[in-house]
């Protein structure tokens, strides 16, 4: 390699000098400059090919530059590009009616956003308009966002740098991780019902007259992929409706596709009053996200105004290339080839790994949406990293995420965990070798153990 060709692209010293990253120390980011990028491969600047089993964000779900994508994108940038949205449009009016089809229930208006958290902020607000109430119960091991109110109801560490709490009135409460119970669980079925006791007892201490709503990731994203037992998300459906609380399902990672459903709740036959949506409704080609309404709540606002809006609520070419992604999904099968991909490739083989590994401590996931736990010590389970790891501390898991890398996977971690989580139209073949790669990572992940 010529010193012409290792020398920093023009791309790459710009965005040193200029831009201004989101979750990062500024000196310290070395960032790749991705030119391009197709199906479920993106590549650099240099040439080097990466298998992409981060979905970037855990959004690109129907995967890079999607030729029916790119295209219905030209085609309504030629026709309109933006529009008020005090006005109707048809590509607004095609979305909503499209997502209003395929939601559960009698969801069947929609509220649309630039992202998932001024979806999650902006149900919120509905939910207190609606019940009068004011208190909003949010789970530990969660995130709904990076604006005031998403921050404050988000349960990891990166709410603490935003605290003291902007947005009052939220209350935390435990959701189920039978691999780390909270409540001396031994199985699913004693930490789903110690589970909902606790949420119960939560609504009894604060007075559930006093509760807008209880908000919940339906599988937890970043902190885990948690699928929730078979019973829970039905319980917490039961105290809402005992309680007069509105259930707000927060299914920007999780839906559309990503957990082998058209939403995750649908796995369970429950229908919340809000869903609240991004990543996956057109795979972020453009930014869109959005609340799914009930028709009792969406009734509320029949003859009083809702105080919320956004200068590009519905913008028509984020909303041109979700109703683009719903076809997409429809006519190729996608659903039904995340639900396959879960159930007979990466289930069997994650079991696998986790018989091979003595780092792995839990496999866990279902769809596209897939987590491995690394502990240093099975019997134990301590986390192969502390919580929140940073610098040293952190070594381990980015020794494992260097090795991906080093042999052309980009990896999606999280703490102590490697997520499975590539473009759910990833074929069995290129499913099977990103698998391999972690594999051979893991190995990496074993000289730290300590059983």
């Amino acid at each position: 390699m010529t010193e012409l060709e290792t020398m920093p692209s023009k791309a790459y010293t710009d965005d040193r000098a200029h831009v201004f990253h989101s979750w990062s120390a500024q000196r310290l980011l070395d960032p790749v400059v991705v030119a391009g990028a197709e199906g479920c491969r993106f590549w650099d600047d240099q040439g080097t090919n990466y298998l992409d089993f981060s979905s970037q964000l855990v959004n690109m779900n129907i995967g890079h530059q999607h030729p029916k994508m790119v295209q219905a994108i030209k085609d309504q940038a030629d026709r309109l590009c933006t529009v008020a949205p005090i006005h109707a449009n048809d590509a607004r009016s095609e979305a909503a009616r499209l997502i209003s089809e395929v939601a559960p229930g009698d969801l069947d208006m929609v509220f649309f956003t630039n992202g998932g958290a001024e979806a999650t902020e902006n149900a919120i607000r509905m939910a207190r308009g609606h019940t009068g109430r004011f208190k909003v119960l949010a789970a530990y091991r969660s995130y709904h966002g990076s604006t005031a109110g998403a921050i404050t109801m988000t349960g990891d560490p990166r709410r603490w740098g935003s605290e003291p709490a902007t947005m009052p009135g939220v209350v935390r409460y435990w959701g189920p991780y039978t691999y780390r119970s909270s409540f001396h669980a031994t199985n699913d079925v004693e930490e789903c019902e110690r589970a909902l006791a606790h949420l119960e007892d939560v609504l009894m201490v604060e007075g559930g007259h006093t509760v807008a709503a209880i908000v919940l990731e339906t599988v937890v994203g970043t902190n885990g992929i948690l699928v929730p037992p078979d019973g829970y998300l039905q319980g917490v459906r039961e105290l809402c409706d005992r309680h007069g609380v509105v259930m707000i399902a927060d299914e920007v990672m999780a839906g559309f596709g990503r957990c082998g459903e058209w939403f995750a709740v649908d796995r369970w036959g429950v229908t919340p009053d809000l869903i609240c949506f991004a990543k996956g409704v057109n795979s972020g080609y453009v930014p869109l996200g959005g609340v799914i309404i009930s028709r009792a709540i969406a009734d509320t606002y029949a003859e009083r105004p809702y105080t919320g809006g956004l200068t590009y609520s519905g913008h028509p070419l984020a909303c041109a290339s979700a109703v683009a992604s719903i076809n997409i999904f429809r006519d190729e099968g996608v659903i039904e080839h995340a639900r396959h991909l879960g159930d007979d490739i990466v289930g069997p083989e994650l079991d696998k790994l986790a018989d091979l590994h003595p780092s792995v401590g839990e496999v866990r996931g279902l769809g596209v949406f897939w987590a491995i736990e690394l502990v240093k010590d099975q019997a134990t389970r301590e986390p192969l990293v502390p919580y929140n790891a940073t610098g040293e501390a952190n070594a381990p898991m980015a020794a494992v995420a260097g090795a991906c890398k080093q042999h052309g996977l980009w990896p999606f971690t999280h703490f102590n965990r490697l997520h499975v989580v590539p473009p759910i139209t990833i074929s069995d073949d290129d499913m099977r070798e990103g698998l391999a790669i972690i594999d051979e990572a893991l190995s990496v992940a074993d000289t730290h153990t300590t059983a």
